[in-house]
């Protein structure tokens, strides 16, 4: 897990202004989509937030993916404004979601409470309600693209096949296993007769399980290991990554199996092969929800634009000189300002479609 400066950084959103007199800030404008706008503090701060994630993921072609990805900011930016609308007027509120998404955020730092994570995210000069509302806006706009684009992609049995087919050298893997823990910590200088009752203490869950308990069940209740919540799910291993002791009993068990009560440095711990994988390529069976998803990947960016194309047909955008919207569809129909008979009242209205002003 990143620190929680990073953690909580990826959700800010970061007041900017530009001064136009000595007492008077105001936000400069950039793009007006429907009822909402665009600052140039927004774009300026989502275009370095780009260079931070790049510079992360990828420091040695940063420059060189940040020079051709910097041009987008501006369009993903009228994109989410366009989803945020739509959000709208499906009737999407994602209330309860955030409140889901918060608490796991809360647990996942280890917090107790949600005051505790308001507390953490303004120790790190972030306000809380900020906070929650780029929250609501990532779970609006997925809600959006996918009710209104995932729900109606399709794709045949056949392309599944052929997927595999072409990826199969990708998706070569060793042996593993995957494996699950409950674990009775120790501290380091416990004595004898804590080692001893620790000791008991996994023998007694231990057989619990032997007599019939659920491996995870167990897990989330008595362990005291991080993946407790996840039933003790600690993920896949491949050989060379355990210890020689581990390595060898665990890759010698059979998928279910448990192992006896092990002594590590950090207590006992008691192991569960849920799954043991061979070297190699494995069946189309075994992964074929993973090559959907990957196909439904593909297919989802370039509807995704199309829809999104759509939609600035159907709306009010009106981008400052200087700015380019690189999503911009050529049927989209360009905001001019016209005079009313008060000549100080001035309206924005859509050009007409057959050029007619």
């Amino acid at each position: 897990m990143r620190r929680i400066s990073l953690f909580l950084l990826s959700f800010l959103v970061i007041a900017f202004s530009a001064t136009v007199s000595a007492d008077t800030v105001v936000e400069e404008i950039i793009a007006r989509v429907n009822n909402a706008i665009i600052t140039r503090s927004e774009f300026l701060h989502s275009r370095d937030q780009l260079k931070q994630e790049l510079a992360e993921q990828d420091p040695a072609n940063a420059d060189k993916l940040y020079a051709e990805k910097q041009r987008d900011v501006l369009r993903d930016l009228i994109d989410q404004q366009l989803l945020l609308a739509k959000g709208q007027d499906l009737g999407i509120t994602a209330d309860t979601d955030v409140i889901k998404r918060l608490d796991q955020m809360r647990k996942q730092l280890n917090l107790d409470s949600m005051e505790d994570l308001q507390k953490a995210a303004e120790a790190q000069g972030v306000s809380f309600e900020d906070f929650k509302q780029n929250i609501r806006t990532q779970i609006i706009t997925q809600q959006v693209i996918g009710k209104e684009v995932g729900s109606r992609l399709n794709f045949a049995k056949d392309e599944e096949q052929k997927f595999y087919d072409e990826h199969k050298s990708e998706m070569e893997r060793p042996e593993r296993v995957r494996l699950g823990e409950i674990l009775v910590a120790t501290d380091q200088n416990a004595n004898d007769q804590q080692l001893a009752a620790a000791q008991a203490k996994a023998e007694d869950l231990l057989a619990q399980i032997r007599k019939g308990a659920s491996f995870e069940d167990v897990a989330k209740k008595s362990s005291n290991g991080p993946s407790a919540e996840q039933g003790g799910d600690l993920g896949y291993f491949k050989r060379g990554v355990l210890s020689k002791e581990l390595e060898d009993k665990t890759f010698a068990m059979k998928p279910g199996e448990v192992s006896d009560v092990i002594r590590t440095r950090q207590g006992f711990v008691i192991l569960k092969v849920s799954e043991h994988q061979d070297a190699g390529i494995p069946p189309f069976s075994e992964v074929e929800s993973r090559i959907q998803e990957a196909i439904y990947m593909q297919k989802l960016q370039p509807a995704l634009r199309d829809y999104l194309k759509k939609l600035r047909e159907e709306a009010y955008i009106d981008i400052r000189p200087g700015y380019v919207d690189t999503g911009a569809s050529p049927n989209e129909t360009k905001p001019i300002e016209t005079t009313a008979k008060d000549t100080t009242a001035k309206k924005l209205r859509k050009k007409k479609k057959l050029g007619i002003l």
